[in-house]
């Protein structure tokens, strides 16, 4: 989600209009794969140098293609602190048919409901 200070910036029509060009340019190199794990399409175009308030009114920074990267969603999170998505933390549980199960228990372990 966009911070505050940078809604009108995602919103407005020149970024609409270079993200979508980059994504074509992407398309037209391999098809659009992230170019950070080159597995997966890619889903977002990342600012390399990540917007702030004191640069989103510069356009060699929030709309340069030499500042785009077309990441997966994966890759896009682990990228750095500055998008509010890190997923570097280790996963500490996960759910099965609705349950919280803490990590390393293994699903046949787990007592019916």
């Amino acid at each position: 989600m966009a911070k505050e200070w940078a809604k009108w910036f995602y919103n407005s029509a020149e970024w609409k209009k270079a993200r979508a060009a980059y994504i074509r340019y992407r398309v037209s190199i391999d098809g659009g794969l992230c170019e950070t794990c080159h597995e997966v399409p890619g889903y977002i175009v990342h600012h390399k140098i990540p917007l702030t308030p004191e640069n989103i009114n510069n356009q060699e920074i929030t709309l340069n293609f030499e500042n785009f990267k077309y990441d997966c969603k994966k890759c896009h999170d682990n990228e750095d602190e500055n998008h509010g998505f890190n997923k570097k933390n280790e996963t500490l549980c996960t759910f099965i048919d609705g349950r919280m199960v803490p990590k390393g228990d293994r699903p046949n372990e787990i007592a019916p409901l």
